[in-house]
């Protein structure tokens, strides 16, 4: 048997064993790994069954060679690339001339380089989007986004009279933005602007404003959202019109005004917006009041005020006068004299309505009381008659009401006598 020498995969004299590499991929070792080459070749192999797919891009670099050309194929809304190869057959088939910034639709296929592992796509075909299909693109999303109720007026917020902060987004020292803080400032010198700087055109512009206006509506102290740009072409403007942009300012909370462009320019930002300004210098006009134009209203609705109120206190002047001008303010002791006059008459009349009836009741009682002597007993006994009582004051009418010893009083005209009965008999 051979001897084996310590730190050798073998022994003296013979050839190691090498193991059989693994199948797949999961079943690599740090022992028994991949050759590069066999990890290339199976990444080729991979990548060969795909089969074409039609990819949609923007070309931001552009290199031109005889027979063949090759380009970096831009995403629109992501910050992502593709090297792209086009055979120049392919190339000539376009009426103009690709130029960087052109959008265009190509069917590539991936295609994987093995001697420097590089990972291309192959063109077989490409097309200009031509500014008709994009704005055919545009109207059908116009037209989605509507229905989902992003445009809705009742979704759009008000704007604040005198906004504490504006956030403004613009691309960094560019016209609009001048425009936007001169005029504005102009109007209200106070104002204060939060500017953030982003691409207004290009592949970044669509992340880049996305990422200013979240960062301008978390800020508690920004109360509105300017997002203004100059004119351009369809082609400039087409950020603007991005889904997920629009999207992002319908989620904003904060009002947030669109000012790209000129009158004619219409991206759908424009119709998500709560307020969309015909062009930056407008959008100044609209987001702060005119200082000016505040004093002037605040100096005639004082005007307004002094008016009202002299005319008020004149009109309560002259009710006052009217009614210190009446006989009865003017010489109040008529009103006293009047009703003295008037309390007079009626105590006169009073006093006589009783004394007639004073007078009458006096005559009805000597009436009564002549009656009342013609009838009493004392008349009779004026013409001499007596009544003779018993002790108890009864009448005696018959001489069987007395006997002979009885006392009795005899009433006369004048007074009364004391007697006694001598003898009792019947008349004869």
């Amino acid at each position: 048997m051979a001897e084996r020498i310590t730190g050798t995969p073998g022994t003296l004299g013979e050839q190691p064993e090498q193991a059989p590499l693994a199948a797949t991929a999961a079943e690599t070792t740090p022992e028994n790994p991949w050759p590069v080459s066999l990890l290339a070749h199976k990444m080729k192999a991979y990548i060969d069954r795909m089969s074409t797919v039609w990819v949609e891009g923007q070309v931001i670099e552009l290199s031109n060679r005889a027979k063949a050309s090759y380009l970096t194929l831009h995403d629109t809304t992501e910050d992502i690339s593709l090297p792209v190869q086009i055979w120049g057959n392919v190339r000539d088939r376009l009426d103009t001339p690709l130029s960087e910034g052109s959008r265009v639709v190509v069917r590539a296929k991936a295609n994987y380089w093995l001697a420097k592992g590089r990972l291309t796509m192959q063109a077989y075909d490409i097309r200009a989007v031509g500014l008709g299909e994009l704005l055919a693109r545009l109207e059908q999303l116009r037209q989605m986004l509507a229905a989902e109720g992003l445009f809705d007026p009742a979704h759009k917020q008000r704007l604040p009279f005198l906004p504490h902060r504006i956030g403004l987004i613009t691309g960094h020292d560019s016209d609009a933005q001048k425009d936007v803080i001169r005029n504005a400032s102009l109007r209200w010198p106070a104002v204060e602007f939060a500017v953030r700087n982003a691409a207004t055109q290009g592949t970044q512009a669509v992340p880049q404003v996305i990422e200013a206006l979240r960062t301008l509506d978390a800020d508690p102290e920004v109360d509105l959202i300017v997002i203004a740009r100059g004119g351009g072409s369809l082609e400039d403007l087409l950020p603007f019109s991005n889904e997920a942009l629009v999207r992002a300012v319908y989620a904003a909370s904060t009002p947030v005004v669109s000012a790209i462009g000129h009158e004619a320019d219409r991206p759908l930002l424009d119709e998500v917006a709560d307020l969309r300004a015909s062009t930056p210098t407008d959008a100044a006009k609209r987001i702060v009041p005119d200082v000016a134009e505040e004093q002037m209203g605040i100096l005639q609705a004082r005007a307004s005020l002094d008016g009202i109120l002299d005319r008020m206190l004149t009109a309560e002047a002259r009710a006052l006068a009217d009614v210190r001008g009446r006989p009865v303010l003017a010489n109040p002791e008529t009103m006293l004299t009047s009703r003295k006059q008037d309390v007079g008459a009626l105590r006169g009349r009073a006093w006589q309505a009783q004394s007639g009836l004073v007078t009458r009741a006096a005559a009805e009682i000597e009436h009564l009381r002549t009656q009342v002597r013609s009838l009493s007993p004392l008349n009779t006994l004026a013409r001499g008659y007596a009544v003779v009582q018993t002790e108890d004051g009864t009448a005696v009418r018959s001489h069987e009401q007395v006997a002979p010893g009885d006392a009795v009083t005899i009433r006369v005209a004048a007074g009364r006598l004391r007697a006694t009965v001598e003898e009792s008999a019947p008349a004869r």
